[in-house]
């Protein structure tokens, strides 16, 4: 068995692989070193396994720089983010070749080209932001009831679109685009309609953005990873422009455990 483990901002993911069966499991991170030994001790209550099943454990994300050589007495073997998220992104979607967005507390663009991964750039608006902006605007502070609001919002009421300002399509932008977010706000807007302009607003920033990077890498196919994918409205977001996108962009099965994934089989591929 390998254990891989993503230690985040503000989750901890931790996946276990053996003959081909994924399990996962998500934890709140605190201390890096607390949240790695909790995932770990809830991965294995959950999958019945123990210590001494495991050969290795793969560790990724910004707090895997506090874990130290072992971990109750397995070895633990430290994946550089960026390989942990192309090669998750890519094997779960089964594409040797794409750009890999991980969109977790802020937004990272991975491209693989093969056994290639590259880190080609990113932007701080993430989940991060959208959980920041909703416990600001809104007093909400989980993304599940961010999720609930967004579901009875109207954008007409908050985002102004080219069609308002243009009365029509300008070029290659059709009216309903969005010319501003948040752009249109002249009254008071419902709790509802601002919490689908928050997510639609970190939708079209981060797709934008990728579209960019994957035009600039020559990919077609872009695979969205992260938290972030989990969120309904969002990935309505992702259908209602990808009609109008030339890129093929592709949320994957455990799209939001892609890093731990990756993590695990990188060390996979290695360990003995």
């Amino acid at each position: 068995m390998i254990v891989g483990i993503d230690i985040g901002g503000s989750t901890t993911d931790a996946v276990l692989l053996h003959a081909g069966e994924i399990v996962v499991v998500t934890i709140e991170t605190g201390d890096p070193i607390a949240a790695a030994a909790g995932a770990l001790g809830k991965l294995l209550s959950t999958a019945g396994g123990s210590l001494t099943n495991i050969r290795a454990i793969a560790v990724s994300g910004g707090g895997a720089r506090w874990l130290k050589e072992e971990l109750f007495g397995v070895p633990i073997v430290k994946v550089p983010e960026i390989t942990a998220i192309g090669v998750g992104g890519s094997t779960l979607a089964e594409k040797p070749s794409a750009l890999v967005v991980s969109l977790g507390t802020g937004t990272a663009l991975v491209s693989v080209h093969g056994e290639k991964i590259e880190h080609v750039g990113g932007t701080g608006i993430g989940g991060g932001t959208l959980l920041g902006l909703a416990r600001h605007l809104l007093g909400v502070t989980r993304l599940d009831t961010l999720e609930r609001m967004a579901a009875h919002g109207d954008l007409s009421h908050v985002d102004l679109t080219v069609g308002d300002i243009a009365g029509g399509p300008v070029g290659i932008v059709p009216a309903n685009a969005t010319a501003s977010n948040f752009g249109k706000v002249r009254a008071d807007p419902t709790p509802a309609d601002k919490a689908l302009a928050l997510v639609n607003m970190v939708a079209e920033v981060t797709l934008t953005v990728s579209m960019m990077a994957a035009r600039a890498q020559q990919h077609h196919d872009v695979v969205l990873t992260g938290k972030l994918t989990r969120v309904q409205p969002l990935r309505e977001r992702i259908e209602a422009m990808r009609s109008r996108r030339g890129e093929n962009f592709i949320i994957p099965p455990y799209a939001e455990y892609a890093t731990a994934i990756g993590a695990a089989r990188t060390v996979n591929a290695i360990a003995p």
